[in-house]
């Protein structure tokens, strides 16, 4: 019964996403609000079909990070959801209309690892021994649960309501930069909508990355060489209608922006 349910949820969430029309929240299908094993064998369904059909994995993201997102979403943890390359935009390229359903943007710290991170449990020096840099980023999340009604069990079964991500395109080495103390603004059509600093990442986004790379060990799916790790929120999300310029400035780290395209019907 469990296994019959866990293909119910996934197959809700890829119909949404393919016909960009949400649904209600996998919960009610999985007759749980809170068991984190459940909507991870959801969301591990839907990323072997993905790769099945032939998407390549660029990474992982970290979810729900700052007090500011768990307070907006009404989620107490953080969680992870799979990159893949076709979610991924370079600095000031366009996002699509059309390709999000209920967008948010968020401006956080992207790593990219140049060695695996397959100890197990990971110090603090391992994370920064494996990496090959960081980037400023914006991460445009996106659910595919209607109103954005979700708990823990719907965004983790929804890939961490996983959106598209945007990278900057001047790597910053660690010892250039201080990830913890870097200041973070996102402004949307030039108005500043979002503020914060690396500490809002659990307290520095290499804490954020450190709990990425054990928690995945322990699934027996390690980080790899390559792979891009956002690391998560530096401030509160921001709803897109479609039409708008996001740019983040992440300080010494740099900064990055996307067009998101207007959606057909807009007269913008």
């Amino acid at each position: 019964m469990t296994d019959a349910l866990v293909v119910e949820a996934a197959a809700a969430l890829r119909k949404a996403a393919e016909s960009g029309v949400p649904c209600a929240p996998v919960r009610e299908i999985l007759g749980t609000a809170d068991d984190i094993d459940i909507a991870y064998a959801v969301q591990d369904h839907n990323t072997v079909l993905a790769v099945a059909s032939g998407r390549r994995i660029s990474g992982r993201k970290i979810g729900v990070t700052s007090k500011a997102v768990m307070d907006q979403i009404g989620v107490d943890q953080p969680d992870f959801g799979t990159l893949f390359v076709d979610m991924e935009y370079g600095d000031g390229i366009e996002i699509e209309a059309g390709r999000l359903i209920q967008p948010r943007a968020e401006a956080e710290v992207a790593i990219v690892l140049e060695h695996d991170l397959d100890r197990g449990e990971h110090s603090f020096n391992d994370i920064i021994a494996a990496t090959a840099y960081a980037l400023p980023s914006i991460e445009v999340v996106d659910s595919r649960v209607a109103g954005w009604d979700i708990r823990i069990v719907d965004t983790v079964a929804d890939n961490a309501s996983c959106g598209v991500y945007v990278l900057g395109g001047r790597p910053v080495p660690l010892d250039r930069v201080d990830l913890r103390a870097v200041p973070m603004s996102m402004r949307i059509d030039g108005e500043e909508v979002s503020t914060g600093e690396g500490a809002a990442c659990l307290g520095h986004p290499l804490h954020a990355a450190r709990w990425l790379a054990d928690t995945m060990c322990a699934r027996g799916t390690p980080l790899k060489a390559g792979d891009v790790v956002m690391t998560g929120a530096l401030g509160p999300m921001h709803p897109l209608s479609g039409g708008e310029t996001v740019v983040a400035d992440l300080g010494d780290l740099g900064a990055v922006s996307t067009h998101v395209q207007p959606r057909p019907e807009d007269p913008s």
